[in-house]
């Protein structure tokens, strides 16, 4: 039922939106592992990334202030400016396409993480340096497991974050993937199409989002619940 406020051209209706993902089923399920595919490539990279960089700047207090501005720096150029780039340098194979993800999920990763491991228990720091323990046992230990929260704070904010870039890298070259499939079917006045696929892309994000969670929940047993009020 449609009360003609909008043309079905500009804005359709969620019927035809439903029966146009019914109708391409198949299709945006190739597109969607697709983009899936790129999104877990760049979110895991960025992942390890900002996991190892977190871990070198803990441990190197001077590299930590020398590159700190410059990892601020890196987060006020926009996406959107930064995928072109990419391109030039890399072509438009899969590479620059990751490469993006990357620098985009690092960030947050890698700031949790520097926090999570500065909000340590001082007292049992000093008590395991009492006993003998090695910086890297401390760390282990000790710091590790008390930024675990931190750390997938940072994990569920790049998951989101990831399948925005994977939507806007395959922007730069539309031929496989939700973010192209977007494109094509905008160029084509198929809004049905666009809406379709970014239904998908919101579902995805909060499929990660969700699985993150899940992660957390099994890796942070030990963690208290909040008692109900």
């Amino acid at each position: 039922m449609r009360f003609e406020l909008v043309y079905s051209w500009l804005i359709p209706s969620p019927i035809g939106v439903a029966a146009e993902m019914v109708k391409s089923w198949s299709r945006l399920m190739e597109h969607w592992l697709a983009t899936m595919q790129l999104t877990l490539l760049g979110f895991m990279g960025g992942a390890l990334c900002g996991i190892l960089l977190a871990m070198l700047l803990h441990f190197i207090p001077i590299v930590r202030r020398a590159m700190y501005p410059v990892l601020i720096l890196s987060q006020n150029i926009p996406v959107i400016v930064i995928a072109p780039i990419l391109t030039m340098l890399l072509g438009f194979g899969m590479m620059p396409k990751v490469l993006l993800i990357v620098l985009v999920c690092f960030f947050p990763i890698c700031i949790a993480m520097l926090g999570g491991l500065a909000q340590i228990d001082y007292s049992l720091s000093n008590y395991m340096g009492m006993i003998g323990s090695s910086r890297w046992q401390a760390f282990v230990h000790l710091e590790l497991p008390s930024s675990l929260s931190s750390l997938f704070s940072g994990l569920k904010i790049a998951a989101s974050y990831s399948v925005l870039s994977a939507v806007v890298a395959e922007w730069l070259s539309p031929k496989v993937g939700l973010g192209g499939f977007m494109i094509l079917s905008s160029r084509g006045y198929m809004p049905e199409r666009v809406f379709a696929a970014v239904l998908l892309i919101v579902m995805t994000s909060l499929l990660l989002f969700w699985l993150v969670s899940f992660i957390e929940r099994m890796c942070i047993r030990w963690r208290p619940r909040k008692e109900a009020a």
